[in-house]
């Protein structure tokens, strides 16, 4: 049976969708609900192929990204818990803030009610009782992208979640690239009782900055307010960039189709530039992760479909993040000296966003006999870095180096936090400020002339080597009485959540704690991959 609306009086059924898509309203006095979650639009967004054959069906994309689970993320999870354990008495605030972006629908519902948005209470998943319930486990979802207006998009104002969503209209409208005629708009009216409107503002990155822009607010010994860190920047990065103008987040992350599809199975029509709704990114492990403890974490995406997301993730990472490049070799007086070349291939910092992601370089050489002379980076299964002094100590850091000499230095690209006493730390909302922050720059990026949230931060600063796209580090290697030739691999590790940020975990006695710990020790030894990788032979 087709969607569509049968009127009874002056009651309005919807047909021919999902049960759960279905609603009963006296139109003259009840309003809609102001979201729908994702299966009910999968009713008519599924089954949708392009031109060559190629499966396009965006419910089935997005239900097996990090956008979809982004409130069943057991890292999340026990990220919130860790810090309402911190500063208890913010515990209310600190909720409302973290499901802003994480749960955007109940938050948005609790709002318009006039209270405090909540976390645990709509948890486990696996006992959603109420509608609430149902709105926040489905995460960032089809109806709240798409009714996210142009409203103060591109200022400091729509950061943070700052985004604005239209509360007040009995009717939502829903926002799409595509013109839709008066047919079809009434169709979807009927059957979700959404407007479809054409607005070139949800392809924009000023629209995923909303909430892929966020700063946090450090808290004092009272938990009262005492300063404000960029906690995670990629759209003022992207704007810093010879990307900016040139290509928009969606062209990474959503790539279009070069064909023309369909956008639904119902009297849809050939549109061109379909976006996947992979919302493909860098967190393969929190994939693997929903997916292997997918029944405690109420995951709904099949086994499948959430390894094919995995994997399009990982060949994304090792194909448009970085390049890595042996520029130079020499062999004088003993010692072997090495020129790496790392080049960032993104419109961003590499990694950018959420502080836990690191990159490192993993240095072997091998002498004639194949037995190893020198190894600097190398990963243990418990997912530390041998020699990184972070996860060796947690009130320490490795330095950015120019030159590394020793098995005991890594070059590790990452940001690193502290609290207004200068103590390392892992909290958020305990850290003001970076005194490292190394990630690789894009192209076009002004190391010295960018706003200080931005900003280089530690020796890199001072490094020349380390500029615009690309950074250079020397190896220096002793040969002396080693028989040659000379075997270098250079391999770039990419980690979305590092030892030190899942081990700082352990301190906290708490459900959500002692579930993510459990569940990174089983995964540590997958929870990095190489990005990229260069050998050479030194005779």
């Amino acid at each position: 049976m087709r969607a569509g609306a049968v009127v009874l009086g002056s009651l309005l059924l919807v047909v021919g969708v999902p049960r759960a898509a279905r609603w009963v309203v006296e139109a003259r006095e009840v309003r809609p609900p102001r979201f729908l979650t994702g299966e009910q639009c999968m009713a008519c967004h599924n089954q949708i192929f392009s031109g060559r054959g190629e499966d396009l069906s965006i419910g089935v994309a997005w239900r097996a990204s990090i956008m979809a689970n982004s409130s069943r993320d057991p890292y999340w999870q026990a990220a919130v818990r860790r810090e309402i354990m911190d500063h208890p008495r913010a515990a209310e605030e600190i909720e409302n803030e973290c499901s802003r972006c994480h749960m955007p629908m109940s938050n948005v519902e609790e709002r318009v009610r006039g209270r405090l948005a909540s976390v645990f209470a709509h948890l486990p998943v696996t006992e959603a009782e109420t509608e609430l319930d149902r709105l926040a486990i489905d995460g960032v979802s089809c109806t709240l992208c798409h009714q996210i207006t142009e409203e103060r998009l591109g200022t400091e104002e729509s950061f943070s979640g700052g985004f604005v969503v239209d509360t007040l209209a009995m009717h939502g409208r829903i926002f799409g690239p595509f013109e839709v005629d008066g047919g079809r708009a009434r169709i979807m009216r009927s059957a979700t009782t959404f407007e479809p409107t054409a607005a070139p503002h949800i392809q924009t990155s000023e629209h995923c900055a909303t909430c892929h822009v966020l700063y946090t607010h450090t808290l004092g010994p009272n938990d009262e307010v005492i300063g404000r860190l960029p906690e995670q920047t990629p759209y003022q990065e992207w704007l810093a960039s010879d990307f900016a103008g040139v290509r928009r987040c969606q062209d990474c992350h959503m790539a279009a189709t070069s064909d023309s599809a369909a956008i639904t199975s119902v009297l849809g029509q050939p549109r061109p530039g379909v976006s996947r709704h992979w919302f493909v990114g860098g967190n393969f492990f929190m994939l693997r992760m929903l997916n292997r403890y997918r029944d405690a974490l109420g995951v709904e995406a099949l086994p499948a479909e959430l390894e094919q997301a995995a994997l399009l993730t990982e060949d994304f990472l090792r194909t448009e993040t970085a390049v890595l490049t042996i520029e130079r070799t020499a062999v004088a007086e003993g010692t072997l000296e090495i020129d790496l070349v790392v080049e960032n291939l993104t419109g961003h910092k590499f990694p950018t966003a959420y502080p836990s992601r690191r990159a490192w370089l993993h240095v072997i050489v091998r002498d004639r006999r194949g037995g190893i002379i020198f190894e600097s980076g190398a990963p243990r299964p418990d997912g530390s870095i041998v020699g990184n002094d972070n996860d060796d100590d947690p009130r320490r850091f490795e330095r950015h180096h120019q030159v590394i000499t020793s098995p005991e230095q890594v070059q590790v690209y990452e940001s690193i936090m502290v609290t207004p006493e200068g103590v390392v730390t892992t909290g958020l909302l305990t850290g003001i400020r970076y005194v490292k922050d190394n990630r690789l720059l894009p192209r076009g990026f002004d190391k010295g002339g960018v706003p200080e949230d931005i900003a280089v931060q530690g020796w890199a600063a001072r490094d020349d080597d380390f500029r615009a796209g690309r950074d250079r580090v020397r190896y220096r290697v002793s040969v002396e009485g080693v028989e040659g030739p000379f075997e270098v691999d250079a391999l770039l590790w990419y980690q979305p959540i590092s030892f030190r940020w899942a081990n700082n975990l352990r301190a906290y006695d708490a459900f959500e704690t002692n579930r993510f710990v459990t569940y990174f020790d089983s995964m540590a030894d997958a929870s990095a991959i190489v990005v990229a990788r260069s050998v050479a032979t030194i005779r």
